[in-house]
Formats: C-alpha cells, sequence, structure tokens
C-alpha cells in the first residue's frame, strides 16, 4: 500500500468515518461484556454547531472510544432536545416573515409548521457531529419528541400528579414577555443595570397633604391598589386607615400598615401592586387587597392602562414620568442600581405575572439527590468545587414551575370538563380522562366532546430530565433488556451552567423512578473563551466557524487543540494557534510513520546492542506513560493525559526512540528491530486513538493489511505489566551525557560526521546506554580514566565529569578567549549570590525554600568555575 507524502486528513476523515459506519463499529447491543454508556447532553434542535458543542463532544468521544478499546460494551446515545422556546420562537418568527400570524393558526396548523421546520433543520448538528468524529450509535438516536419519548413524560406527569407531586396553582410566575411564556426560576438571570429611582407624590383624599412613595416602576401605578407603612413608623402613624389618590387613575386605595416595610428604604412607605410583585401579592394576600394586571402577554398596557393601552411598558415608563410631573406628581428622580431579571432563553426583561400554572413538589423529591452527591458520594462532580454550588440550589430550591404557554411540546395532560378551578382529570390518554371524568362527575353520559385538554405545554426541561432513563425507554417499560443493561450510565459530560437546569434534575428523576443514581460522574467542562477571556459568541464576532477549523486544520488538530487546554471545570482560552499546533502533531507522527516504513528490512543482520536497549527503554517508557494515563483518566484530567501522550509520542518516540534504531545512512535495519518498531508504533496509536481517531486509524490500516474485526477502533487498549525502573534512570543520564557530547560538539565547532572520543573520569556506575550514547554522538571510543586528560573539553553529569580529548587543530587562541569570558560571567553571578548570603537581613527574612534556591545557585556556580578553570588549565 503506498503511502502519501501528506496526511491529507479531509479525504481520510470522510474514508474512515465512512468504513466505521458500514461496519458498524459504534453500534451496541446487550451482551456478556460490561456496558459504558454515555448519553449526549441532547442539544436544541434548531443548533448548529458552536465551539462549547466541540470541546463537549470531543471529551465524550475520547472517553467512549477508550472504553471501547478497553472492551467495554461502549454505547453513547445521540439526539436533540425539541427545545420549546428557542423553536416556537424560530417558527413564529418564519411564519411572520411569511405574513403568517400564529394567532390566525390552529393549534394542529402551527404544529406542523414546527415539524416542518424539525424535519429540514433538526439534524444540522448531529451531521456536524460527525465531521468531528463523534463516535456516537446514530442507530439509537433518540428527539425529545418522538412519540414514545413524549409518551415518556406524559407518564411521568400523570404518575407525579396521582402521587400527589404535581398540583395547580395560582401564583405569582415569571413571564417572558418576549416568548409570551412563563419560566422557572432557574431560567430568570439577574443582572445589575444602571436604572432609575422615581419618587411618586401621592394625595390623601379629602386634604391638601400628599405621600411622597419611591419606585424603579412608575408605570405600575395604574395596578396599585393600597400603601403601606411601617406600623412603627412615627412619619406615617397618622395617615393608618385613610384612603390616598393614585395620580393619574385618580382612584382611592387605602393606606395600611404591616411590619414587611423598610423604614430605612426610599421613603418608608411602598405602594403595593399585588399583580406586578411577588412580595406585593403576599401583602394582597394578607390584606386582601385587589388586583389589579395592567399588561398584555407581550408587556404592552392594557385596557388598566388607559390612555397607555396598545404601549410597551418602557415606553409607557418615560411618558409617564413626563406626564406625573406635568402634573405636580414626581417630586424627584435619582440614579439607581438595580438587579433586573431577565429570561435565560430570549433575553428579555422578566415580567411577575399571576398566573394558574402547574408545580412540581421539590421538597421531597429533592432529599435522595443532596444525599448522593453531598453525602454517600454514589455520584462524583469533576471538579468537586461544585458541590458547594449543587449544595445551595438544592437546599433552597422551590416547587417547579413546569408548564409552558407553547404548543411545541408535550401538551399537559389535563382535561377541564367544567368551569371550575378543580373541574379537570389528569390521564395519559384522552380515552381514559373520559372514563375519569365520569367516574368524578357521576355523569355516564359525559363524552370526548365535553373535554377540553389544557392548551399548555410542558417545560422543555421536565422532558429531558428522563433522558438517561426515557433512551432506554425505562419509563414506558422499566423491565426492558436495554434499559436493564445501560442504566445506570457511567459518565455525563455537560457544562456548568446547567448543573441545576438538568444534571440536579436527572439525578432526582432518577432516584424517582429507579431508586438509582442516573450516572456515576459528571464531567462538568469550563467555557470556551477567546485571548482576551471574552465568552465566544456571534455577537461579538469571537468564535471561529467549528467547520472551518476543521477544514483548515484537520478533526484530529481541532481536537488537540481544545484538549491541550481544557482541563474539567476550568475556561479554554481558545487560539487558534492550539489547533495549529495539533495539525503539526498530526504531521510530526506521520512523518515518523513514513520513515519507519521507508526503512530497508534485512534478515540476515543481527540486532545492534543500542537498538536492544532502546526496545527495552521505550517498552519501559511506555508503560511509565501508561500508569501516568491510566491516573489522569480515573481523576477525567484528560488535558493532562493527552500532554502525557504527546510527549511520550514527540519526545520519547520520535526523538529518542526513532533515532537510537535508526540504520546507518542508506543501511537496512534488522528485522528484529524493525517489528518492536512497529509494536511500539501500534502501542503509540492505540494511546492516541481516542484523541485522534482518523490519523491513528490511517497509520495502523497502513501498517499491514488489516481484516474489519483487527480495525483500531476495536483492538485492545495496552496492558499494565512491571516495568524496570532502573532503566528509566539509566536511560535520563545517559540523555544528559548524549546532550554533553553534543553542546561540546556544538561549542568546539566538530561537524558530527567526525568521530569523537569520550572519557569517564573514575569508573562507571551503569553502562547499558553506552552503545547508545556512543551512537547518538558519534563516539568510537567511551571510555574510563583515572586522570584527566590534557587539551579536553569537559561537562558534569550529576556527580560524573566526562571528557572529550580535543584534536591539535582546535584554535586555543580563540578558545581560551571563549572560555575566560565564560568565567568572568560565571565569577560576576557567584559575587551577587554571595552578596545575598552574606546580608544578614535578607538571610534572617527570606524563607526557607528561597534560601535553599540561592545556596544551589552559589553552588551550581563553583562547579562550573572549576571546571571551566579545568578547561582552560587543559588549553
Amino acid at each position: 500500500m503506498e503511502i502519501p507524502t501528506q496526511f491529507e486528513h479531509t479525504a481520510i476523515e470522510q474514508k474512515w468515518y465512512g468504513y466505521w459506519m458500514e461496519h458498524k463499529y459504534f453500534h451496541s447491543e446487550p451482551d456478556g461484556r460490561q456496558p459504558y454508556t454515555i448519553v449526549i447532553p441532547p442539544p436544541n434542535v434548531t443548533g448548529v454547531l458552536h465551539m462549547g458543542h466541540m470541546l463537549n463532544n470531543t471529551i465524550q468521544d475520547v472517553l467512549i472510544r477508550r472504553a471501547r478499546l478497553k472492551g467495554f460494551n461502549a454505547c453513547w446515545v445521540p439526539g436533540t432536545d425539541h427545545a420549546s422556546i428557542a423553536t416556537e420562537a424560530k417558527v413564529v418568527a418564519k411564519l411572520k416573515a411569511e405574513g403568517i400570524d400564529k394567532k390566525d393558526l390552529s393549534r394542529e396548523e402551527f404544529l406542523k409548521h414546527a415539524w416542518d421546520w424539525t424535519d429540514k433543520y433538526g439534524g444540522v448538528i448531529l451531521d456536524q457531529l460527525k465531521k468531528l468524529g463523534a463516535s456516537c450509535d446514530w442507530d439509537r438516536t433518540k428527539f425529545t419528541m418522538d412519540p414514545d419519548m413524549s409518551a415518556s413524560v406524559i407518564k411521568s406527569f400523570v404518575d407525579l400528579y396521582n402521587k400527589g407531586q404535581i398540583y395547580r396553582g395560582y401564583r405569582m410566575v415569571n413571564w417572558d414577555p418576549e416568548a409570551k411564556t412563563t419560566l422557572s426560576d432557574e431560567e430568570v438571570n439577574y443582572e445589575e443595570r444602571q436604572g432609575k429611582l422615581y419618587f411618586l407624590k401621592y394625595q390623601i383624599s379629602g386634604s391638601d397633604e400628599f405621600v411622597t412613595i419611591a419606585t424603579t416602576r412608575p408605570e405600575t401605578i395604574l395596578g396599585d391598589t393600597a400603601i403601606c407603612v411601617n406600623p412603627n413608623d412615627e412619619r406615617y402613624q397618622n395617615l393608618i386607615g385613610k384612603k390616598a389618590i393614585v395620580p393619574i387613575a385618580n382612584r382611592e386605595i387605602p393606606i395600611i400598615a404591616d411590619d414587611y416595610v423598610d423604614m430605612e428604604f426610599g421613603t418608608g412607605c411602598l405602594k403595593v401592586t399585588p399583580a406586578h410583585d411577588v412580595n406585593d401579592k403576599a401583602l394582597g394576600d394578607k390584606h386582601n387587597l385587589e388586583v389589579i394586571d395592567i399588561f398584555n402577554d407581550d408587556a404592552t398596557l392594557n385596557s388598566f392602562g388607559l390612555q397607555y393601552q396598545g404601549k410597551d411598558r418602557f415606553v409607557v415608563r418615560e411618558e409617564i414620568a413626563t406626564e406625573l410631573e406635568s402634573l405636580g406628581n414626581l417630586a424627584k428622580v435619582e440614579t439607581h442600581l438595580n438587579k433586573v431579571g431577565t429570561s435565560e432563553r430570549t433575553k428579555a426583561v422578566i415580567e411577575p405575572r399571576l398566573s394558574d400554572q402547574w408545580f412540581l413538589r421539590m421538597e421531597d423529591l429533592v432529599k435522595p439527590a443532596i444525599k448522593a452527591v453531598l453525602e454517600t458520594d454514589q455520584i462524583k462532580l469533576y471538579p468537586k468545587r461544585f458541590e458547594n454550588t449543587y449544595r445551595h440550589w438544592l437546599e433552597n430550591i422551590r416547587d417547579w414551575n413546569i408548564s409552558r404557554q407553547l404548543w411545541w411540546g408535550q401538551q399537559i395532560p389535563a382535561y377541564f370538563y367544567g368551569d371550575g378551578k378543580e373541574d379537570f382529570v389528569v390521564a395519559e390518554t384522552r380515552e381514559e380522562a373520559v372514563q375519569l371524568a365520569k367516574a368524578k362527575t357521576g355523569n355516564p353520559s359525559l363524552s370526548d366532546a365535553d373535554l377540553k385538554q389544557d392548551p399548555d405545554a410542558l417545560d422543555t426541561w421536565f422532558s429531558s430530565w428522563l433522558w438517561p432513563m426515557a433512551v432506554f425507554g425505562g419509563i414506558l417499560d422499566p423491565q426492558n433488556k436495554d434499559f436493564n443493561y445501560y442504566y445506570p450510565t457511567n459518565d455525563l459530560v455537560t457544562g456548568p451552567d446547567i448543573l441545576f437546569f438538568w444534571v440536579a434534575r436527572m439525578i432526582i428523576a432518577g432516584y424517582e423512578y429507579t431508586g438509582e443514581k442516573p450516572f456515576e460522574n459528571v464531567y462538568l467542562t469550563g467555557l470556551v473563551r477567546d485571548k482576551q477571556r471574552r465568552k465566544m459568541s456571534k455577537s461579538l464576532g469571537n468564535s471561529p466557524d467549528p467547520l472551518d477549523l476543521i477544514e483548515k486544520f484537520g478533526a484530529d488538530g481541532v481536537r488537540v487543540g481544545l484538549l491541550l487546554s481544557a482541563s474539567a471545570g476550568n475556561d479554554i482560552m481558545f487560539d487558534e494557534e492550539l489547533c495549529a499546533n495539533g495539525k503539526a502533531f498530526a504531521h510530526k507522527i506521520w512523518n515518523a510513520f513514513r520513515l519507519i516504513k521507508g526503512w530497508e528490512v534485512s534478515d540476515s543482520i543481527a540486532q545492534p546492542e543500542s537498538s536492544a536497549i532502546a526496545v527495552q527503554w521505550f517498552e519501559a517508557k511506555s508503560q511509565q506513560i501508561l500508569l501516568e494515563i491510566e491516573d489522569n483518566f480515573s481523576k477525567y484530567r484528560l488535558s493532562d493525559a493527552l500532554i502525557a501522550t504527546y510527549k511520550l509520542v514527540w519526545d520519547d518516540f520520535c526523538s529518542w526512540f526513532l533515532e537510537m534504531i535508526k540504520p546507518g545512512y542508506q543501511q537496512p535495519i534488522d528485522s528484529k528491530t524493525f517489528a518492536s518498531a512497529l509494536n511500539a508504533l501500534e502501542t503509540v496509536l492505540k494511546l492516541l486513538h481516542p484523541f485522534m481517531p482518523f490519523l491513528t486509524e490511517e497509520i495502523w490500516q497502513h501498517i499491514t493489511e488489516r481484516d474489519p474485526k483487527d480495525a483500531l477502533i476495536i483492538s485492545e487498549w495496552p496492558q499494565i505489566t512491571s516495568f524496570d525502573e532502573s532503566l528509566l534512570k539509566s536511560f535520563e543520564k545517559a540523555s544528559e551525557i548524549i546532550s554533553g557530547v553534543r553542546t561540546v560538539r556544538k561549542d568546539k565547532n566538530i561537524s558530527f560526521r567526525d568521530t569523537i572520543s569520550l572519557q569517564l573520569l573514575g569508573t562507571a556506575s551503569d553502562t547499558r546506554f553506552d552503545s547508545v550514547i556512543k551512537k547518538l554522538g558519534n563516539v568510537d571510543s567511551f571510555d574510563q580514566v583515572s586522570e584527566k586528560p590534557q587539551r579536553a573539553a569537559s561537562f558534569r553529569v550529576g556527580s560524573e565529569e566526562y571528557f572529550v580529548p580535543l584534536s591539535a587543530n582546535i584554535d586555543t587562541t580563540e578558545e581560551r578567549a571563549k572560555l575566560t569570558s565564560e568565567l568572568d560571567y560565571i565569577k560576576g553571578f557567584l559575587k551577587s549570590v554571595q552578596a545575598k548570603l552574606a546580608n544578614e537581613k535578607f538571610v534572617g527574612g527570606a524563607p526557607a525554600q528561597v534560601l535553599e534556591n540561592e545556596r544551589k545557585k552559589e553552588a551550581d556556580a563553583l562547579a562550573k568555575i572549576a571546571t571551566l578553570e579545568q578547561s582552560l588549565a587543559s588549553l
């Protein structure tokens, strides 16, 4: 098989991904092996590949490929999330561009458009993941709106409702006026914004007296139903029980007293708007106040907004302030730093709103999830520091608002048969609902036509919290073969930003439905940032297109570039130069392979001593690094595992091993060493494969003709065996000697084509690598001497001193000048170090480590001076 000169990544990636797919290496079925299972964090069905996906899925692919090599029955389940808010927003925008208003469509008509959109764009991101090399079991691809997945969600809702865990309540909720739906507390981000504090004057009814109230939202005065003061506030005790007039609206509202009011904030008076503030709602309930909702679902004002009806809340804020000022009801305006809640999805400012919604009680459900992570270590978070964040959220959890005012998603299985708040039943099907309604009402003639299903959809997270179970059919059929084999899963790789939204909720659901953890380990990746530490985003224009990177650097190069700096939980400062390094690494390996395959092999020559020891050394070195790699993987230090592999390949294999065994110019290599070189290469390829799957499979298949059952992707991970640590230490010393010889050659301008002699003063403690020293230093004789030779260059390795005798044609005048200059420099350096050590103030105040470092500098300088003086004396 002819080996191309260059590693052409594009053609090779297409070839081997197609080959892997053709032979179904990614597919898994239950068998007698131990399973290793990962479920993908399902990206939005509307999504396209970004740098965060690249990092997350590269890590998952590394884990799954390594597990496959280690003999596990590896199963990586891919899929997408229907993403209610994001997808519905895109479909609505598409329809609007076509002149169609969602309000003019029936639910069925709208859902047809949504499914058309999904069919057209839904698989884009999964196809893009294939370009990265993701070895998912594509036969198991799931979508959270697949019939069986939706059925699992509905079954879960009905089950939890029947257990009393789900209830319907009229509560103050977070309203997203852009998406026109409620959000859970976890989907609201709070950010500080510079705003204004408006001081408004309310006239006391029947008098000329005014009371001043500070508010950040003057538009909400149209929904005021009371003014509240602290009963202990002497300034306002005479007003309690009286009435005030709401400016512009000219409505009378009561002045009430409650110790909830902070006498120190603002003016000590509080306007109470029960429809638009959760704390005001509590006051309203306590004091039986009227509730006036002034907003439409898009945060424009409704008829209670009087002349401002139909206008946006922020427009009204400015206009109503102007009107209040003209009426004499605006005392002053101050700048004010305020925390504003925004939608995690649309970024719109959240509007508190009273609404009938469905809630899931969390107080009891959360207990096993707290225990599993924080008490028993059944589930481990990497890095461990995220346990504090996890604890804070779960210990302060509130009931989960799980209903959304959307059509795209699983429709809530509640069926109403009357006008009362309790006139509904909850069932998995309409047929069951009819029977339940008949029983509840005692009306045997009640029919399907009498039922109206709740139009709302369930929160997307209420679907995805079942993901590890539902993808294996574990909700609908808990006893099925796949579920019992693959669940619980092993590792979850995701971002810390959805630790609450998804990870914790999957843990909660897992224990609720199976009594087991859904996974063992959670690897939390960092964010991918640019060199200026900014989060990558399209709006900043600092996020490269991942597919462009793959085209430019190759999938292997991009994977290496991302992982070299991707330690768990820490943000990555991404730089394209990292991918360039990854591409250069790929070419280094390719050229090393071409070098080996370019050697002529002979069966008739004996294995040189240098090659024999080199083979022994690399086998030991591979074992040492394998232990390090395994340790790093066990601690989810994938970046460290890659760096260890990188060094083994670049430094040990390419720079040392191949140099040690390389035959002389136009000379053949012995067959025994050649076979060992190929074995060493195969070991390297196995260790590299999880990180660089395309390059390694290409080289693997070029080494020899392979049967499909012998493909690298399904080969065996190297086994850990004992190794001779003394051999590794011996080589470290030998490599220093070789470096010393090469330095002498450079300093003395001795061509590498010229052989030299090497002498050791004293007796050698280890001679195992002498043949390697001779070969790599082009040393014709390596002797042990009892006296220092005349006219020789020297260097030290540890306590031993080595000499290279110099020929008579060396320019001693030039050499003496060079050595004298170096000696003067070292003496000057020694003087500065000794001055420090003679300074009592420095010695008395410096840390022990600093003092130790300075003393080592002194000792090294003295040794160097002695060597230089000896070299000068020998000239």
